[in-house]
């Protein structure tokens, strides 16, 4: 064999980045602005950045191959990151959060609430409480902005309440509030790294804590009052996960898991379905072109009668303009890891204990994938535009084992939702408004999204 035959071994080096004495000012400016500040990464470092921020260094890839790699081929060398680790603290240990063994037993009790047969039975559900939306805004028509961000929370939380909990969520009016309240505590200890004690008697400590508490009383009610239905337990969550905790020795054990987990699936179940119909409601303000696309389709299918699950496939398009609003705002827009082992990322060395982060929003948006990339066009989720576009370009519901169990409920729901509304009304952003992206738990609309309302 010749000496020029031989292949020396591949480079394996550090990811480049700023030096942690040129990056001193980017901690706060990560607090103000989370994804200015990975975007400027990116476009100065590449697809493979190390971002010192205060006493931690982030390693952001924003690479298909990056993404692959770290939440399927490698999976089992990382565990939930920055963020979520220190959101334990405030949510518990529900599926969101959970890590190893504990996770697969929970994703076993909660997977069959999301399977096709039963989410198919869902569907009268969900156009019931889009119906009753509809309505609700038909009376506010002419009357001055509707916030459509609060409106679509409400809606996600009946929905949730109707579909996965088989219960009428409407009782219990401070739950969004609560919901919010642990959602920025959350957010809280994710970026002071979870250094303030919770001991401590700050004014949104003690917020948190009610809030934690009215949570509690909730899952106690939910679950008391399932377990005095004279019918018994049925397929919804509340009955798989009392028998589930039956299995605790100690009863406040499964006391605390049940909230953990409710508490974890109605946030993010609705945070996500909100955020991504707030933004598509935006999006259609901006292209109302696409806008009337989505209303005659809607009036299509709505016209042949009540919907099932066959009827769905009628809302093509919707379900485009869906994927491509995720797209630009993927409602998980960050999905942190740490390494529990030292790695190597396309041709990147990671060590040991690192904190590793893949970034939807800006993978969504790289111009190697999607071209014109700011551009918003629901036909590059046709069928003929997908071909040959690699997998992991797009991650809205993340990917691998820890892919969002909720995917299909929530692109139902927004299907649905979103047609109802177009088909009847006409929502226009308000004058003078600003809006922009708050990276929380998910991405969603700063501040609220007040529109006007007209009847087509």
């Amino acid at each position: 064999m010749s000496a020029t035959s031989i292949k020396s071994p591949p480079i394996v080096r550090r990811p480049p980045g700023p030096s942690r004495a040129s990056a001193a000012g980017l901690l706060p400016k990560m607090i103000r602005n989370r994804l200015d500040v990975m975007e400027w990464a990116v476009r100065e470092y590449g697809d493979a950045v190390r971002v010192p921020l205060g006493p931690k260094t982030l390693y952001l890839f924003n690479h298909p191959d990056h993404a692959r790699h770290i939440l399927v081929d490698n999976v089992t060398n990382y565990t939930k990151g920055i963020g979520l680790t220190h959101a334990r603290r405030v949510m518990g240990d529900g599926l969101l959060t959970s890590e190893g063994e504990k996770w697969r037993k929970q994703r076993k009790v909660i997977q069959p609430v999301f399977q096709a047969k039963r989410l198919a039975r869902q569907v009268d559900a969900i156009a019931l409480e889009a119906e009753a939306l509809v309505a609700r805004l038909r009376e506010r028509a002419g009357r001055g902005p509707v916030d459509m961000r609060e409106e679509m929370t409400e809606l996600a939380l009946g929905v949730l309440g109707r579909t996965l909990i088989d219960a009428d969520l409407g009782a219990f009016e401070e739950m969004g509030e609560a919901f919010e309240t642990v959602q920025d505590q959350a957010m809280f200890e994710m970026m002071s790294l979870g250094t303030v004690p919770l001991w401590l008697p700050l004014p949104r400590t003690q917020r948190f804590k009610k809030a934690k508490q009215y949570l509690q009383e909730v899952t106690d009610s939910l679950a008391a009052a399932r377990k005095a239905n004279p019918e018994g337990l049925g397929d919804d969550i509340v009955s798989r996960l009392i028998e589930s905790v039956a299995e605790e020795s100690d009863p406040q054990t499964g006391r605390e898991r049940m909230r953990d987990e409710l508490v974890t699936l109605l946030l993010a179940g609705h945070e996500t379905t909100a955020s991504t119909l707030s933004w598509s409601l935006y999006l259609l303000d901006q292209h109302p072109e696409v806008r009337e696309r989505v209303h005659q389709e809607a009036v299509e299918v709505f016209s042949r009668g009540p919907l099932d699950s066959a009827a769905l496939h009628g809302l093509s398009y919707t379900s485009m303009v869906l994927e491509e609003v995720m797209r630009l705002y993927p409602p998980v827009w960050l999905l942190p890891r740490i390494a529990k082992e030292a790695d190597e990322i396309g041709g990147y060395s990671v060590p040991a204990g690192a904190d590793v982060i893949i970034c939807p929003y800006l993978l969504h948006r790289d111009p190697k994938w999607w071209p014109d990339p700011e551009r918003f066009d629901p036909e590059r989720f046709a069928t003929a535009s997908r071909a040959g576009r690699d997998r992991y370009s797009y991650i809205p519901f993340g990917a691998g084992p820890r892919f969002c169990v909720g995917n299909n409920l929530g692109m139902m729901e927004a299907t649905i939702v979103l047609a109802a509304m177009c088909r009847d009304l006409t929502l226009t952003s308000a004058p003078g408004s600003k809006v922009e992206g708050e990276p929380m738990l998910t991405l969603r609309v700063r501040g609220g999204l007040p529109m006007n309302v007209a009847v087509r």
